[in-house]
């Protein structure tokens, strides 16, 4: 983070990345002074609720990000940034997107937890988008011209007033992580009790083991001695609000619904508390590690990895038939994971692996048969991505493998047939 005085000093000539946050009411035209240099500018937690025409000067400027502002209008001139590629204005008071708004680079999209109503047509005219971020608002339909989105590979419409699924998207050739909880059309009567419910005085939280969008995980031990719950629990806390995925309530009604799979975290019980939603698993054993790491903002969609990582094309063969169970346990309980990614899988030095964080995770058994199906196969391109990911990491001497052409193909869906190991 820097700071206004730095900019204003000349400190910051010829920077390529600024973030300012110091309750700014108005762009600091002294940010102008970077135009030669500035790609990523961060003027996320301030007060701001407008942005200058002066903007429009910054010519290398791809990214922009003024989420916790007080914007009720996304700003014209953002469609006037030539190179601007990624807009974030999460968490604001935004209730109009105006058609010209939208940059024609735009590749991707965060309108998060807004008022939007309504959106433009000119959306679904941007032919490289590829990531569209649209939880949280008052959105009862889409744009039809978002059928035109080619380019367009996770989607999030989660917590909206959507009435009807939408079939424009159903149909786009490349979509793979798609949440859409949390709308009418997916509302359903069905409560899932898979897992008693206890009270959140039977346990007490110990450190933090991970957090996300919306929750955190920590570490816990039960007040009392129990006899029918494992020693070693941890336990996810909903934040309670809406996140980037949707509703809190419906990732638990997910995670209960799917049940239990020997490769996904196991819930056991359940608080259902005012102000407080929490499930409670089994403790992961400290030996599982992170299989990858999530996007990158180059690789928008794709998993990335740590510099140096491989795996053996055994290692990948074996994750990869895990991966598959999962996946047909997941659908054959009607649950679309909407994340199916090496950065939500855990693995050991056997390459046994953990799957979890359903927070993009949707029911969707109330859907028709056609629209169940196409369902599953939006998801299969994210099976056929992740296959991808771990290939990318191969080790080289493996490449020329026959397992390794054979994983090329199942990748490329010219494959259908199970895989198995040969060892």
């Amino acid at each position: 983070m820097q700071t206004l005085a730095q900019l204003k000093s000349g400190e910051l000539a010829g920077t390529q990345r600024l973030a300012l946050s110091e309750n700014l009411t108005s762009f600091p035209l002294e940010i102008l002074s970077l135009a030669n240099s500035l790609e990523i500018l961060d003027l996320s937690n301030n007060q701001l609720t407008s942005l200058p025409q002066e903007l429009m000067q910054l010519t290398r400027l791809k990214i922009i990000f003024a989420s916790n502002n007080l914007f009720e209008t996304l700003p014209e001139v953002l469609g006037q940034c030539a190179n601007l590629e990624m807009v974030g204005f999460k968490a604001n008071n935004i209730n109009q997107v105006p058609a010209n708004a939208l940059p024609a680079k735009l590749r991707w999209l965060i309108l998060t937890d807004n008022k939007i109503e309504v959106l433009p047509d000119t959306l679904g005219e941007r032919p490289r988008l590829q990531k569209l971020a649209l939880a949280g608002n008052r959105l009862s339909a889409l744009p039809k011209t978002l059928g035109q989105c080619k380019n367009l590979e996770l989607v999030r419409i989660s917590a909206n007033r959507l009435t009807e699924c939408p079939e424009q998207l159903l149909e786009l050739p490349k979509l793979a992580w798609f949440a859409f909880a949390g709308n009418p059309f997916t509302r359903s009567n069905v409560k899932i009790n898979a897992v008693p419910t206890l009270s959140s005085s039977s346990f007490t939280l110990q450190n933090i083991l991970g957090q996300g969008a919306s929750g955190v995980i920590s570490k816990a031990v039960w007040n009392k001695t129990q006899s029918r719950f494992p020693d070693d629990i941890a336990v996810k806390v909903f934040k309670g609000e809406v996140t980037s995925d949707g509703y809190p309530e419906d990732e638990l009604q997910a995670c209960l619904k799917v049940g239990h799979h020997a490769n996904l975290v196991q819930s056991i019980a359940q608080v259902n508390e005012p102000n407080y939603l929490a499930l409670i698993m089994t403790l992961i054993p400290a030996h599982y590690n992170n299989l990858g790491l999530p996007p990158c903002f180059k690789s928008c969609t794709r998993d990335t990895f740590t510099p140096g990582f491989n795996l053996s094309i055994k290692q990948i063969e074996k994750i990869v038939v895990q991966m598959e169970a999962v996946f047909a346990h997941l659908h054959d309980n009607q649950v679309c994971h909407g994340d199916l990614y090496a950065h939500n899988t855990l693995f050991d030095e056997q390459a046994n692996i953990i799957f979890g964080d359903f927070g993009a995770a949707t029911m969707y058994h109330m859907l028709t048969p056609a629209q169940q199906q196409k369902i599953k196969q939006i998801e299969q391109r994210a099976l056929f991505h992740f296959i991808d990911d771990l290939l990318s990491i191969c080790a080289h001497e493996d490449q020329l493998s026959s397992n390794f052409k054979q994983l090329k193909q199942l990748k490329q869906g010219t494959l259908t047939k199970e895989i198995r190991l040969t060892a």
